[in-house]
Parts: C-alpha cells; structure tokens; sequence
C-alpha cells in the first residue's frame, strides 16, 4: 500500500530526477512472412507490422497521461531480418529494410530495431546479404536500427564476420557523412546478444520469443544520483543498498507500466529492463554518479570498481522489484549520451582503453565512442574483436557501437542531436591491426563454455 509519503516521493523522482520509462517496445515475429518473392515479403512485413503496432502509440500516449509518467520513447523489434528475408530470391536486401521504414512511421514509432543477423558460428547467404547491405539500408532509412551477433560464449567468436562488419562500419559512416555519420549510431555488433532487449540500436525479437510481447525498458541514473547524495561520505555498502532500494522503486514502476501496456494492448507481457541509460541531460548521467561515489572524474583510478558496484545493486535491486527482469539491466555508459562521459572524454581522462576496462562490469560495451574518420576498417574490426572477447570469456554481453566521424579528427566533436547528443573524437591506437584481422577464421569458444 502506497502512504502519502511514498506517492510524494515518486512525483518528486519524475519532476525534478529525470526518471521516466525510456520506452515501451513491442517485439513481432515476421517468420509468418517469409516468401520467394521479395516484393510479397516486404508487403506481408509492413501489413503485419502496421497490423500489430498500431495502436502502441496511442497506448504509451494514454498510460502517459493517465499515470503521469514519461514515457519517452515507443518503438518495435522484429524477427532478425536475415531469417526472414532469406526465403526470397532476390540479391537486393534494401526494400526490406525500406518495409520496415514504412510502417515504422505509419505507426509513429521512434525507432524500428530488427535489420539483424546472427552469425556467432558461421553465415547464411541471407546473412552476407544482409550485412553488405547494411550501409545502403541505414542511408535510406530513418528510423531502422540494425545489429550483428558475431560471438557468442558457446560459439567463439566469427572473425570473418568481424572483419566484414570493420569495412561495414565505415562504409555506414561513409554513406551518412552529410549528417555526422549518423547511421553509424543505429548500428551495433554484439557478442552474447539477448533476444529480449528493448534498447535501441541492438533491439531485434528473438526467434525463441512469442509471437508479439511487451518489452520495457526504464531509467534513472537521476533519481540514483540524488539518492546517494544522502549517503555522501559513507561506506560503499551503504552506498550500493542505497542503489539498491532505489533500483527497486524504479523497476516497480516499470512493472506497472509494462503490465498495464500488456492488457491494453492484449499482448503478453514480456520482460523489465532496468538499465541506467542515461541522456544528454545535466542530471541524467551515469558518469556523475560514479563520481558521487567518490572518484573526481569519471575515467580515473577507481572507475571500474565504481562501475561494478553501481551495476550490481541495479541488478539486486530491480530483481526484488519483478519476476520479469530482462534485456541487458545495468548500466549503460555511451559516450555522446551522457553529459558527464562527454565532458570527461573532453578532458582527457576517459579513454578508449579505460571504456573497455568498465566494459568487463558493466552493461553492454563500447557505446556511441567517436573515433578519427580516417581510422582503419581494420582497426575498428580489432576493437569490436576485443570486445567480444570480453564477452564471450566473462558469459556476459557485449557489444560496440563505434562512429568513425567523417572528416573529423581528435579533438572535434560530432553533434547526432536528440537522445544520441554529441561525441569528441576520441584517439584509437596508431598501431596496425591489420595482420591479425585479415586471418579470419573464429575463435574458439573458451573451455567453461562446456557446461553440459
């Protein structure tokens, strides 16, 4: 039962904390719309698309403003693109990303997550399809996001895959480079990708899924950084069970916001993601609160084992809050979206080689990173292998999201606008790559993934 008390402090979390749902996603499987003929494929896509999605705005809209609280964004992620499209008989994946396109904006989303491949062991023709495409596909779209699974703990990792996708990146970068190389930032190459993910870019409704659900994410880093100022000076212990009450409330709201979302829309109701994503936003930053509790910029001594407390009593806390907890749940830390990340990348003291260390503990990977627009196809491949290793070897997923910036070298800055904020181009190493990529081949799965 909700006291006086408790109604008061919520209002207060929503009004002056930033806390809000960051989206309601619902996730449709298009395996009912495969076909021989890609031009019957792409229209049985937009149909069943527009078809189950159209109310989802109206929905989230509604919930809005009868509980009032934000919901910021409402999206869909479908089947990955590869299984369906690999019916047709065509060399030309373009139009089914276009299909999406389409009845994303008929049903007013703001993003469409599913233009994705999973080939953690290996290709289909439709994979290599899919992925040459990729560049072409996100310069004509709007609001597609698109993701690859190059690894996995009980796979290895596909180091053809990761070369391919080094290349890709920068011909996406290259195709947008009117805007910043803005495609770059709908694109994200996972290890141990999860089929329940309601985040954007890396969104995509797994096979093993129903054949539409309710995904919703939330977010606070707001409401945790104002809950730990009470506690400034104290042990972490006492800092990581202030996290942890707050990361409950937070999940509990998500829960009756996904709940109500599911009976109104008469789709079951999947999962809570409870992961800090943070935004441009003075006040809505993970950086910030990793220095609240005590590092003096985030990227300094100590940040990593910050990070890993904040994560960790996230987890606790919004396990205690729902029996459907999911997606990625943590924190997230992409650069351009967080205004303490941006200024401590501006700084100097937040580097590519310390993001990858805070990897190891946190969610995701190497988010919304700038780099030179001259840095090599290979090199980009070497950092996304890098991180995938983390993945595969620590059971966790991981993921890069890197936007080599067109014409842009270290110390300019590219502006995405919205969400997606602004980034400094950060330096990689001059060191080549090139020799270790161009080998190919995968590597193994690390022994602990015997289990059986």
């Amino acid at each position: 039962m909700l006291n006086h008390k408790d109604i008061l402090s919520t209002i207060e979390m929503i009004d002056q904390q930033h806390l809000d749902i960051r989206t309601i996603t619902m996730g449709i499987s298009l395996l009912s719309c495969c076909d021989e003929f890609p031009q019957k494929a792409c229209m049985k896509i937009y149909d069943k698309i527009t078809r189950s999605a159209e109310n989802l705005v109206k929905t989230g809209e509604d919930i809005e403003r009868e509980f009032g609280i934000p919901i910021v964004n409402k999206r869909i992620s479908v089947t990955p693109m590869a299984l369906v499209a690999g019916a047709s008989r065509t060399e030309d994946y373009a139009p089914f990303a276009l299909a999406m396109d389409g009845a994303a904006k008929v049903c007013g989303v703001d993003f469409i997550g599913g233009y994705s491949a999973l080939v953690q062991k290996g290709f289909t023709e439709a994979d290599k399809k899919l992925i040459q495409s990729i560049p072409e596909a996100l310069a004509r779209t709007e609001l597609v996001c698109s993701s690859i699974n190059v690894g996995s703990t009980r796979a290895g990792i596909n180091m053809d895959a990761v070369a391919m996708l080094g290349q890709v990146v920068k011909d996406t970068a290259a195709a947008t480079a009117d805007r910043d190389g803005l495609g770059c930032a709908k694109l994200v190459i996972f290890c141990n990708a999860v089929e329940d993910n309601p985040f954007m870019a890396g969104a995509f409704h797994g096979p093993g899924e129903a054949e539409q659900v309710i995904n919703v994410g939330v977010s606070g880093p707001g409401v945790v950084y104002h809950a730990l100022q009470a506690v400034k000076g104290q042990p972490l212990d006492v800092a990581a069970e202030t996290i942890k009450k707050t990361a409950f409330r937070v999940t509990r709201m998500g829960q009756l916001v996904a709940q109500e979302a599911s009976r109104r829309l008469h789709t079951p109701f999947g999962i809570v993601d409870l992961s800090l994503a943070p935004t441009p936003a003075v006040g809505d930053s993970v950086a910030r609160i990793l220095e609240e509790l005590g590092v003096e910029v985030c990227g300094t001594h100590g940040t990593t084992a910050a990070l890993a407390l904040l994560n960790d009593a996230v987890k606790k806390g919004g396990v205690m809050a729902s029996s459907s907890v999911g997606g990625l749940s943590g924190a997230f830390i992409p650069v351009s979206e967080d205004e303490g990340m941006i200024a401590a990348a501006r700084k100097g003291t937040l580097c590519l080689d310390k993001l990858e260390s805070m990897t190891c503990v946190c969610s995701v990977g190497l988010d919304m990173i700038a780099v030179p627009g001259d840095t090599p196809a290979e090199t980009i491949a070497a950092i996304i292998a890098d991180e995938a290793a983390i993945g595969m070897v620590n059971n966790k997923t991981t993921a890069v999201r890197l936007l080599p910036a067109p014409g842009k070298k270290v110390g300019d800055t590219i502006e995405l606008g919205g969400l997606l904020g602004s980034a400094p181009v950060m330096p990689v190493h001059p060191e080549g790559s090139a020799a270790f990529i161009t080998r190919g081949g995968r590597i193994p799965a690390p022994l602990h993934s015997l289990r059986n």
